[in-house]
């Protein structure tokens, strides 16, 4: 039986699915496979230690929360705060693409003629 922590987080990874590009949308389709638990895993926990040194060149600092990502769809206890954390980041994305819209409107109408 799947609980409310794993629809949620499911929820969440269906939407950024969505607005990802194709050709990264469906290596994240694959990977959210319940088969794909032997790559996840380890795939996260790599990306995770490579966040760690993310000072190095190529490596860096991201890592780190796709790690979490991709460990959140096996490991329960990371499953709602990651689900949270994506709606919150989501909803401040949201917030911040609609003031840039705005802004940009207001700034296109008050340069228009009249």
């Amino acid at each position: 039986m799947i609980n409310s922590d794993q629809r949620r987080l499911d929820r969440s990874f269906e939407r950024l699915q969505r607005r990802l590009p194709g050709w990264i949308a469906r290596p994240v389709g694959g990977l959210r496979k319940p088969d794909a638990r032997w790559i996840r895993i380890p795939a996260g926990v790599l990306f995770i230690l490579g966040g760690l040194v993310g000072f190095l060149p190529i490596l860096g600092f991201w890592m780190v929360p796709l790690g979490v990502l991709l460990l959140a769809l096996d490991v329960p206890f990371l499953r709602r705060p990651t689900s949270a954390l994506m709606i919150r980041g989501e909803r401040r994305w949201t917030e911040w693409r609609r003031s840039r819209q705005a802004a940009r409107n207001g700034q296109a109408a008050s340069t228009s003629p009249e």
